[in-house]
């Protein structure tokens, strides 16, 4: 079996293109959990509704970047090949 470079290339981007999604998990588990701790804090205090609300969106827009990043970088890998001619 003979590899030239470029499927090389290919295999090595499909490859980290996949591990790049993997980031992906992270902040799903994060929000999840920042959402039950939301609700549960609401439970325990109605009123202070907006304030914990705010604030965990606040936490969980800045999670998301992480996995954001993961897909910028996967879609790269996949489509834009800066590695090939």
């Amino acid at each position: 079996m003979n590899i030239s470079g470029e499927d090389f290339i290919r295999g090595c981007s499909a490859i980290g293109a996949g591990l790049a999604v993997i980031a992906g998990i992270g902040p799903g588990v994060g929000q999840g959990i920042a959402a039950g701790h939301a609700a549960a804090a609401v439970g325990r205090n109605p009123g202070a509704k907006s304030d914990v609300t705010s604030t965990m969106l606040l936490g969980q827009a800045v999670a998301e970047t992480t996995g954001l990043y993961g897909l910028l970088v996967a879609m790269l890998l996949m489509f834009v090949k800066p590695l090939l001619k």
